[in-house]
Parts: structure tokens; sequence; C-alpha cells
């Protein structure tokens, strides 16, 4: 029998046909136009993608925790050993602290990405970076616990707290340990990990050929770094860290396995320093590491098989398959370098120092081929095999190991070690303490009874002697501020340079602590120094004025944003719109002795595009609106957000050095829609400049003003998504629209700092 279309029924109506062009098998966006905005980077981690909901609360889930019981199952897997991955001595300890510290590892304090605390060593590309082999068997043999205590435990949290109770259980004192992580649900695609190609190929290579197995085989250093590791002038691309497409830090082996110490030691200072750690932090750290554990290179990369990203289908996102032997224990293959630093690789003891300093060392070769050193003394300590009972084995140094040893100011560093080691230990457990935790905020987002102390990375700031002012004082204040006779471009100007350092990569920066009162925010050019010195004293007058009234304070932080919020109103008002911009008081102020100026300075804005400005000094390999959407992301923004306040703060006349550039308004200072309403015109021509940096607007008529603009003023003209928004803000009815949103997302961009504050609380505009 037929239906009425001939088609019989019951049957497969796909027969015989050629299937194609499932969803995510066509040519992406990026294919077509690689150089296009991507707008979308805006909105990761969507809601959508997280199975718990958008009113899933973290903080409150993890009160129900039985931490106790947690560390209990987590020590009791460390001494536990499973068939399919046998533990290395009999203790999964090493193996949990490399997977932490590879996590945390991929910080870095250029723009704050990387890091523990979203759990991203889940998602490619990091969980397949070739420095990162069998950490995924590593988080399989965690999976037990965390089915077992569900959503009140992330994963970050877990890898973190595997390998802090890894290191404690092999005798190093802690500093505490922070739960608070909260992880994410989908690959980060927003991160820049360098101009490489996939698994460190360049990218006109990628499908030429079979991927080789050690990085320095996949691709040479030229793409990252330039200039000669020996020369003066050696300087690796900003903003990464590492030193190789997928290693965490630099090559074991020396630059591109030249095992050369030296040269080790200058790749060594350059990225560690680059993921936020001094010289004496990145010896205690490398010290300290290796005296867990061992390095494991039993068979050629050649015959690893692919990566968790590019494994068959049944390997149900386990990769690294190794066909030699059992494939793991005695014949694990890792980096390449085969062997233990110390004869007790549990325990925590000085030996590896000890070692490293009392032998002299020569270069041979691991089973896999990779360059690495043991003891020239024949009569040097032994290690036991990890696997095979009664085997003893040589001792093993990487090149990465000499470079401690032969750099001088590592060796002065390595010699206190060695005279003093309660000294080490201390340095080392606080190193670690903040490698776990550099990435989490301040104290305030942490979770748990046993946080540890405060460090001056966390950007502290002291807690309020007084309590917050009331509402009352909120409104006179405000007239206050207005009458001082300053600007309102300049009180907006200070308030949107306080808050807008933050950065939500690390939950740096913001106008919490008023550190744009402290060197080196006050110095900054992007923050005009000259008229930020005069709005700070005005307002420091203000502060005294009020202070001596009586019993109410108000904190330097407060009064910098409320002063903000003041201006914005009155310029809205001017534009004919009579509004409210919320304000939440509670800031403190920070001091010099709590900040940390050195690396404040990273906090540096090299585009501003809010405030058009370019950092002199800096080349850029990267169009201007490509780091204006790296701002934006850092803001936590919203493309609608990002885009009303561009606009927004074009009208209110924000370029920081008073330029022209993107002012198309005839009415400057007021909160109108005019920038937009110029910008989409098909009445206007844009006509570059030299080059394509800066471009005239004019009319093609002849008549009429004419303006300048910078590309990061274009892009919302250029780019089809961003296009809408501005055509929607241009409308007729636009303008309304313009000053709500605008208002809602200064709000928004004022709060970002404020974890002291309930989450509804930030959001909220009751206050108005």
């Amino acid at each position: 029998m037929k239906d009425h279309d001939g088609a019989t029924q019951g049957a497969c109506p796909f027969r015989g046909t050629r299937i194609g062009g499932a969803i995510g098998s066509e040519p992406q966006l990026d294919h077509w136009w690689p150089n296009r905005l991507k707008v979308e980077l805006l909105h990761q981690n969507p809601v959508q993608a997280n199975p718990l909901g958008p009113d899933y609360d973290y903080a409150e889930a993890i009160k129900d925790l039985d931490i106790a019981a947690l560390k209990a199952d987590l020590r009791a897997l460390l001494h536990s050993s499973k068939d399919w991955w046998p533990s290395d001595y009999g203790y999964y300890g090493p193996q949990m602290v490399r997977m932490a510290w590879h996590s945390a590892g991929t910080y870095r304090i250029a723009d704050g990405r990387g890091g523990s605390a979203e759990g991203m060593q889940r998602f490619a590309p990091i969980n397949s970076w070739w420095d990162n082999g069998n950490t995924d068997k590593s988080r399989r043999l965690l999976l037990p616990i965390k089915q077992k205590y569900g959503a009140k435990l992330s994963w970050a949290d877990l890898m973190m707290l595997a390998g802090t109770l890894a290191l404690e259980d092999m005798g190093l004192p802690i500093q505490g340990f922070a739960f608070g992580r909260v992880d994410a649900w989908e690959a980060d695609r927003a991160t820049y990990w360098g101009p490489e190609g996939w698994n460190g190929k360049r990218p006109s290579e990628v499908g030429q050929g079979p991927l080789e197995g050690h990085p320095n085989q996949m691709v040479t250093r030229d793409l990252r770094w330039e200039g000669d590791v020996r020369s003066d002038h050696y300087d690796l691309e900003a903003p990464l860290a590492n030193a190789n497409q997928a290693l965490i830090y630099v090559d074991p082996e020396g630059p591109n396995g030249n095992g050369n110490a030296q040269d080790s030691a200058r790749d060594i200072r350059e990225t560690f320093a680059r993921m936020a750690m001094n010289d004496e932090e990145t010896v205690a750290l490398i010290a300290g590491g290796h005296a867990f554990g061992k390095s494991h290179g039993m068979v050629s990369a050649d015959e690893i098989g692919p990566a968790p990203e590019g494994a068959p289908i049944q390997a149900q996102g386990l990769g690294w398959q190794n066909p030699e032997g059992l494939g793991f224990a005695q014949y694990t293959m890792t980096n390449g370098i085969e062997g233990s630093w110390t004869p007790d690789p549990t325990m925590w003891d000085n030996s590896y120092l000890e070692n490293l300093f009392k032998y002299e060392w020569k270069q041979e070769t691991s089973p896999a081929g990779a360059v690495q050193w043991t003891p020239e003394d024949p009569d040097a300590p032994k290690t036991p095999d990890a696997h095979v009972e009664g085997q003893m084995n040589p001792l093993m140094m990487m090149t990465s190991d000499l470079a401690l040893k032969v750099d001088p100011e590592y060796r002065k560093i390595c010699e206190r070690f060695l005279a003093d080691f309660d000294y080490f230990t201390d340095c080392f457990s606080k190193a670690w303490h903040k490698l776990i935790h550099r990435d989490l905020g301040p104290t305030s987002r942490w979770l748990g009874p046993e946080i540890g102390g405060t460090f001056i990375w966390q950007d502290p700031t002291p807690e309020a002697e007084y309590p917050p002012i009331s509402e009352a004082d909120i409104a006179e204040l405000k007239k206050t501020c207005l009458t001082t006779g300053l600007p309102l471009r300049e009180l907006i100007a200070t308030a949107w340079a306080s808050a807008s350092t933050y950065r939500d990569t690390d939950k740096r920066g913001g106008a919490n602590g008023a550190r744009i009162r402290l060197a080196p925010q006050k110095d900054w050019a992007v923050n005009n120094p000259a008229q930020l010195s005069r709005v700070l004293s005005a307002l420091e007058q203000v502060k005294s004025d009020f202070d001596a009234k009586g019993a109410a304070k108000v904190s330097m932080a407060d009064l910098i944003v409320l002063a903000g919020c003041a201006a914005v109103e009155a310029a809205a008002k001017a534009a004919g719109h009579d509004i409210c911009v919320p304000f939440v008081a509670g800031r403190t102020d920070a001091s010099d002795e709590w900040t940390d100026a050195e690396t404040f300075d990273w906090l540096l804005p090299v585009v501003d595009g809010f405030r058009n400005y370019r950092h002199p000094g800096i080349r850029y390999q990267v169009p201007a609106e490509q780091l204006f959407l790296d701002q934006a992301a850092k803001l936590a923004l919203t493309a609608p957000e990002w885009t009303a306040l561009a606009g927004g703060l074009r009208a209110l006349d924000q370029n920081y050095d008073g330029s022209e550039t993107g002012i198309f308004t005839q009415r400057k200072g007021q909160l109108t829609n005019d920038y937009f309403r110029v910008l989409v015109s098909m009445d206007y021509a844009w006509h570059p400049q030299d080059g394509e940096e800066m471009f005239d607007i004019r009319p093609r008529a002849g008549e009429g003003a004419s303006y300048t603009a910078s590309r990061c003023d274009l892009v919302f003209g250029s780019n089809s998504e961003l296009r809408q928004l501005a055509e929607y803000y241009a409308a007729d009815d636009g303008e309304a629209y313009l000053v709500r949103d605008f208002v809602k997302a200064w709000h928004k961009v004022m709060m970002l700092d404020r974890f002291d504050v309930a989450k509804e609380r930030r959001r909220a505009m009751a206050l108005c």
C-alpha cells in the first residue's frame, strides 16, 4: 500500500538517498571569512549549555558538601591502584599533583586567562595538548568521587583539591584550600593560545601528513618568539606565556630540545614571570614539584595514538593510546623523558636539590629518544622502579632542572633552599597556594572553612570600619559632587577609569579599593593623569567635608563611582531623559602596602576602544577592533552592552585625551543616540586617512558637520551583528532604549568586582 505521494508506508524516507550536510559538517564562517570579528565570543558558556540552570548557586550548594568525607575518599583513592591505569609506586599522589599543576599552570598575567577556575583542562584544546598527556586518566580516576558528590562539587575544585591533598599527604604543610571554582560547560573559544595550528603545526601544514609526537618536531618556536634565545632581543609574543604551543611552561629538554641548560633558564624566567611568578616562586615550584613522582618516556612518541580530541569514538574521550606492552605501568609514555628525580618519589624532602647540586650530570637519551641527564657518579643514589618490584634505576634530571644550577640567580635561591629546608618548604607551600588560587579572585569569592591567609596577589581591600552611607547620604553627596565645578565628563571619566580595569578572566581590577589613586594606575596615560589628579583632589575635599559632619563616612572608592553616576544622570537629563543611575555603597579604600604595583601594570589596556586609546609603545599584530572585543569580553559584556556603552561614552565625550575622534554629535556631553544616527546614516561617506587606522566621515552632499573616527568606532557599522544593534539604537525611538541600556551596562561595570554583594543586589535597579 502507498500513501498519496507514492512513498511506501513504513519505509525509510531516505532509502537510496545519499545523506550529507549534517549540522556542524559544513564549512564554518571562519572558513569563508577568517578575519571577521567573532562577536559571538562575548556569549560563551551560555545558560543553555549548563544543565544546572540559571538559578543554581554553587556557593549555596557547597554548604552541604561533607568536606571531611570528601578528603577521606580522596586519600583512599591516592593509596589505591586500578588495573586499567596502575598507580606509580602504588600511589596516585604525584599524578594528581601534575594534573592540578597543569590545570592551574595555564594562567597568564597579561590578560588573566587560563588557570584553574573553570576546569578548562576537560575541554579542547587544553585537554589534548601534548604536555597534558595522560591527564585524561587522572580525571577518570576521580570520576567516581565526582559522581558521589555531584553538583555539590565542581570538577575545577575537585582537581585542585586532589593535587593539594596529595601534597599534604606526602608531607608538605599546605596554606589552606579554597573552594569556589565554578565549572564551565563548553570549550573556551576566546583565549588566544598562539599563532600555530592544531597540535603545534603551522597553519599551512595542517592536514599535510600525520601529526608527529613531540611538540618540537611539530613546529619551531619562531611563530611566537622574536629573536634568538641567546640574544639581547628575545621576546615572547603577548599575551602568551608558554614557550611552545601545547606546553604548559617550557620544553623540559631545552628550547627546541637543544639540551642547553642556560637557554632553558632564559625560557623559564620569561614564561614563569608571565604566569605571575618571581624567581623565588619559580625555583620553589620547580624544585618542589620535582620532589615527587616520575617522568614517563618508554615508547617513541610517533607510536602513541592521537590525543583525546582526535581519538576514535570508541575511545570515549581517552587519548594517547599506547601500543607497547600493557600500554601503561612500566610502558607508560607521557612527555618522553624517563625516570625519577629522587630516591623517595612519594615523600616531601630536599633530596631533589641535594642530588642536583651534589652530582655532575651527563646527557643521555631516554627510550623515547628525549634528551635527559643522569649522574656521572656510578655510586649516586638510585630510585626504585615505579612498577617492577626490586628494580632500581638511575636518577634523572631534565635540562630545565639543570637550568636552576647554571643560572646565577636561580642558583643563589637553590643554595638558600639547601641551607634552610624549612624556608624552602614555606616558599613552595605558598607558591603552590598562589598557583592554584591565582585566578580565583579576592577572598570574598573563596568558599570553605580552610581558605588560609591573605596575600598581596589577591588584591585585598580592608574591611569597612563603618556602615555604608545611607540613601539620604547618597542623595546629598550626588548634589555636592555636581557643585564642585568639575565638568561632568571628568567625573564620568574618573569613575569609568576606576571600574573598567576589571578583568573577569581572573577577577582582578575594578572600582573597589580605589586603586586608581595609587601607582601605577594614577600615572597611566589612558587615565589622563593631570585630569585625574584634579578630580581626585576635588573628591578628596568632598570626602573630608562629609566625614567631618558626623558618624557617617564615605570611602573614596564609593565617592568616585557615585560622582560618575551623578554625572551620568545630569548628562541624560540634559538630553531630556530623567533617569536615576543605581548605586550600591560599601566599597573600601586600598593602600600602597596592599597593592602589588608591578603586577597591576599588566592591567594597563593596550587598546581601550571605549576611550579611543592605543598604547603607543606596543606593536599590534591584530586590528584594534579585535583588541576592543577582547576588552569587552574581559568586562563580561554582552554584545548589546558593549554597543550601548561604546556609543554612550562617545556621546559623553569620553576619549582619554579629549580628542574629537568618534564624537559624532553637536550635543557633546549629553547622553544621546547621535553617535549611532551618524554611524549608520547613508548621508555620510567614510574615507581612510593614511593607512586604515583613522577615518574621515564627510557628508555626501558636501554640507553639514564632518567627523573623524577610529577602527573602534567604525566596527559598529561594519560588522553585520554589531550593525543591527547600532541601527536599533539609531532609530527614532532608539535614544530611550540606549539610555536605558547604557545605565544598566554602566551599573554592571561599576559592580563587577562587588563580590561582597549578593547577585540580586548587584543586578538590581530597584534603588531607582
